[in-house]
């Protein structure tokens, strides 16, 4: 059985623990506010952009050099290149496992494929360095101070290995931010960008050929897409890490007071086998 000393050393070394947890339980709750004000405001900036695209894509139809343009191109996905995005940091639950199992649940279903990762945050990194992947690039502190030139950055080297024909597919795989209680594991691809067959087009007057103006706008657009997943992935973790600080303080709270109640089972034997000492001396004194 432990000794007093050992229980409160226990107890004491689980409170502390739990005042680090609830410290950056707020302060992942502060980062989540900001996080998500970012979130909500890109939105719909994306969502407009997206169906823009998708009103000049589909008036491009009519132009017969739509499949010669090399961002338009498609071909058999022989060599895929995914943009993998996860955190530096852990402390936020399931949340870079169930990234890093989402990335590899699609090296399988693209099972004959050539994958290289692009991988921005350590916990992916690190994963893929020990499976051995192909990694062509790795970005570290991405999410702590997030900047579009660092999407744009990562999207124009896609683009330029996209039309070099060094790669036939990109994929971007992130987590986006639902709630603080939900994230959703997101995979989209962005090269080869889709021609709508049929879609319900405004009557725009272009003055420029739509072709044109689809092939200056769709770098654009997936430096965006980037930049969006780098936002959405810093609110998820947030909300997670903040929920996982949240558990852990609770379970904290849990073992104190199962170790309080140890406590004082120990320290009432102890007592109880002193006043049966005393008794036991005093009867043998008489």
């Amino acid at each position: 059985m432990p000794s007093l000393i050992d229980i409160r050393r226990r107890i004491r070394s689980v409170k502390n623990t739990q005042q680090i947890t609830k410290a950056m339980k707020m302060v992942s709750a502060a980062k989540l506010r900001r996080a998500q004000d970012r979130v909500t405001s890109a939105r719909p900036f994306n969502a407009m952009l997206k169906q823009m695209m998708g009103d000049l894509a589909n008036a491009a139809l009519s132009d017969e050099n739509a499949a010669a343009s090399p961002l338009l191109a498609r071909r058999e996905e022989k060599r895929i290149q995914l943009i993998l995005l996860t955190t530096d940091k852990g402390l936020a639950g399931a949340f870079n496992s169930n990234l890093v199992k989402a990335a590899a649940k699609f090296l399988q279903e693209k099972n004959g494929a050539q994958v290289e990762f692009v991988l921005a945050g350590r916990k992916g990194r690190d994963a893929f360095r020990r499976r051995g992947a192909a990694i062509t690039s790795e970005h570290i502190n991405l999410l702590q101070k997030i900047e579009y030139k660092d999407s744009a950055a990562i999207a124009r080297a896609a683009m330029e290995r996209y039309e070099k024909g060094e790669i036939d597919a990109v994929y971007l795989l992130n987590n986006d931010f639902k709630s603080v209680m939900a994230q959703t594991i997101s995979v989209q691809r962005l090269l080869p960008f889709d021609l709508p067959e049929q879609t319900e087009t405004r009557d725009y007057i272009f003055e420029q050929p739509p072709l044109e103006m689809l092939e200056r706008l769709l770098p654009r657009y997936l430096e965006v897409a980037v930049y969006r997943g780098l936002l959405e992935t810093a609110a998820a973790e947030h909300a997670a890490r903040m929920t996982a600080m949240d558990s852990a303080s609770s379970n904290a709270g849990d073992m104190i007071q199962s170790l309080t109640l140890n406590l004082n089972r120990v320290r009432q034997a102890a007592i109880t086998r002193e006043i049966i000492e005393v008794v036991s001396g005093a009867s043998a004194g008489e």
